[in-house]
């Protein structure tokens, strides 16, 4: 029985000069990234009539296409602009998460292994996606790590990087937690199975320092210097298990829904802590006086 490949919410993507709505089939059995995994991606969002540093995940997508050895084919102001064209085929009603995408057609002439630069192909996907911003989760330490950079394309958003997360979550979820505390390979803390994390402990703000090992996001990079701003003192240290195990409070970051408070730990409960929630005050205020310094 054939599987329905249509999306499961309205979706717009820009594929060789053109949008196309629903699913386009762009990548045949053939092509590098079906079968070799060539892909590399980043993901913004467009809410409220904003769409906060949606200039830098614009940036990055292209950083992760070099990394991963193709050619980008756009700019990233290019990029930004499709972005806000495709963002009004919507109805605005509906958060949108913005997915720029590379891939590669070919392997080299040396290797079919390694990517061809010159076959990268561009895309870009928009498709409505609710925020779900502050919506507590629970966590399990996973059994599984976080890959060296020694060992895996860690320098790029990639999209091969994504199964180890899949199995962390299933395997938490079969646990019954919502998702999962990813280690390095020294057994440090590194994120979550899909978010960067942050702890408090005596009024400090904690988060794992960026180490290679996972990615380090855009919007932990904002939160880290918002609270600064506010008075906050913000560590990027080494963050233990029992560091978290033992913390006052723990909260996660990352572009889907910006913030939300961890409200279990293995079987410790915790509440929603003052930090997670001054956080996404801060983070929805900056977000929000980017709308009035562009009018």
């Amino acid at each position: 029985m054939s599987v329905d490949t249509s999306p499961k919410s309205t979706t717009w993507t820009f594929v060789d000069g053109e949008w196309l709505s629903g699913n386009p089939k762009l990548i045949g059995p053939t092509s590098h990234a079906m079968w070799l995994g060539s892909t590399v991606f980043d993901g913004a969002r467009w809410f409220d009539g904003i769409s906060p540093d949606l200039d830098l995940h614009c940036q990055r997508i292209n950083r992760s296409a070099v990394n991963m050895g193709m050619k980008p084919t756009k700019t990233p102001e290019e990029i930004e602009a499709l972005a806000l064209e495709g963002v009004t085929k919507f109805d605005g009603k509906t958060a949108i998460y913005i997915k720029p995408m590379y891939w590669t057609e070919h392997g080299t002439s040396y290797s079919v292994v390694a990517p061809d630069a010159e076959s990268t192909r561009f895309a870009l996907c928009l498709f409505e996606a609710p925020m779900h911003t502050a919506r507590p989760s629970s966590l399990t330490v996973s059994p599984f790590r976080r890959p060296s950079p020694e060992v895996a394309m860690t320098a790029a958003k990639a999209g091969s990087l994504y199964p180890n997360s899949g199995r962390m979550i299933i395997e938490a979820r079969n646990r019954g937690f919502d998702n999962a505390l990813a280690r390095d390979m020294n057994g440090n803390v590194a994120e979550t199975a899909s978010s960067n994390i942050f702890i408090v402990k005596d009024g400090v703000v904690f988060t794992p320092i960026a180490n290679g090992t996972f990615l380090a996001g855009i919007t932990r990079s904002r939160i880290i210097g918002l609270l600064r701003q506010e008075g906050y003192d913000v560590r990027e240290a080494t963050v233990t298990v029992e560091d978290v195990a033992t913390a006052d409070e723990i909260f996660t970051s990352g572009n889907y829904s910006k913030i939300g408070p961890v409200n279990r730990f293995e079987e410790r409960e915790l509440q929603p802590g003052p930090v997670a929630a001054k956080a996404l005050e801060l983070y929805m205020d900056w977000a929000n006086s980017t709308r009035r310094a562009a009018a």
